[in-house]
């Protein structure tokens, strides 16, 4: 099974086909839905996204680290990162997907 990932053009082009704007305004509206999310973020706020989940903006400590390499300790420096938590609705969703994958694999053999 070959796993591959979603991208801004396949979901312009899933616009395109679905929404029935132009290829540049389904480009342009996947770009400002992007640009929107990532304003929001930079300027710390989470972001939910109904039905799907919250990106969150999370302060993460000065702590030290080690280098896995030579073992030395190494500061990290306090740092924002965003994290992803996907709502009980996209969780089911996955869930019943992998298991209707999984039951016609077998199915198949």
């Amino acid at each position: 099974m070959e796993k591959t990932a979603t991208t801004r053009s396949t979901l312009s082009e899933a616009v395109y086909k679905n929404v029935g704007l132009s290829r540049n305004e389904s480009a342009a509206l996947v770009d400002s839905v992007f640009n929107e999310i990532s304003k929001s973020l930079i300027d710390g706020h989470d972001v939910k996204i109904s039905s799907f989940g919250t990106f969150i903006v999370r302060n993460k400590k000065e702590r030290v680290g080690r280098n896995p390499k030579t073992g030395e300790e190494v500061p990290i420096t306090a740092r924002q990162v965003v994290t992803f938590r996907s709502s009980n609705v996209l969780k089911s969703e996955v869930a019943e997907l992998s298991e209707t994958k999984i039951s016609n694999i077998i199915g198949e053999n």
